[in-house]
């Protein structure tokens, strides 16, 4: 009967470590959610696509130069333009590889980059959330077509629908033509 009392109670042990966020994600929430000023970040951020579907979801990597996804791929429904996901300053407009980036400093540790763009910013412009920063390109590993949106809080990738209150409605799209 012992064995059996210890096997439970380490079972409710790893199911509450299981469902309790890491200190290091927890911190990432937390800044996350007030980095940008007072107003929770999901009321502050917007997807950079009007009307979309989540083509490639983050994946995380188990350790800084492991294998991951550190963003989110967008595959537009509608227009291919990209609009600014809050508020911020152009870090970077250029190319890299062939691919277009822009990379914008939200202030508060925040920099999300988009890729690949073709824009026509320049560092030090000022956008705010929804303006329109440039039209999706080809090149880089994204799938043709698609956007990846990466964000970074004090120079480590975090998943970016931490700042947008998570996945967007379900749409449902007819399923023959």
């Amino acid at each position: 009967m012992r064995t059996i009392g210890r096997r439970a109670v380490i079972g409710v042990v790893v199911a509450t470590l299981a469902l309790t966020p890491a200190p290091a994600e927890a911190g990432e929430r937390a800044a996350a959610s007030t980095a940008a000023g007072s107003e929770p970040a999901a009321l502050q951020w917007s997807w950079p696509l009007r009307g979309f579907r989540i083509a490639a979801a983050y994946a995380a990597p188990a350790n800084e130069y492991a294998a991951g996804h550190r963003g989110v791929d967008l595959e537009p429904h509608g227009a291919d333009r990209v609009l600014s996901p809050a508020a911020g300053i152009v870090a970077f407009s250029g190319s890299v590889a062939g691919r277009g980036i822009l990379t914008i400093d939200h202030g508060g540790g925040l920099v999300s980059t988009l890729e690949p763009i073709a824009s026509e910013l320049h560092p030090g412009d000022a956008v705010r959330r929804g303006d329109e920063v440039g039209r999706i390109a080809f090149g880089g590993h994204a799938d043709p077509g698609t956007i990846h949106f990466g964000v970074r809080l004090d120079g480590r990738y975090i998943n970016p629908m931490l700042l947008l209150g998570g996945v967007p409605r379900a749409v449902l799209l007819p399923c023959c033509d």
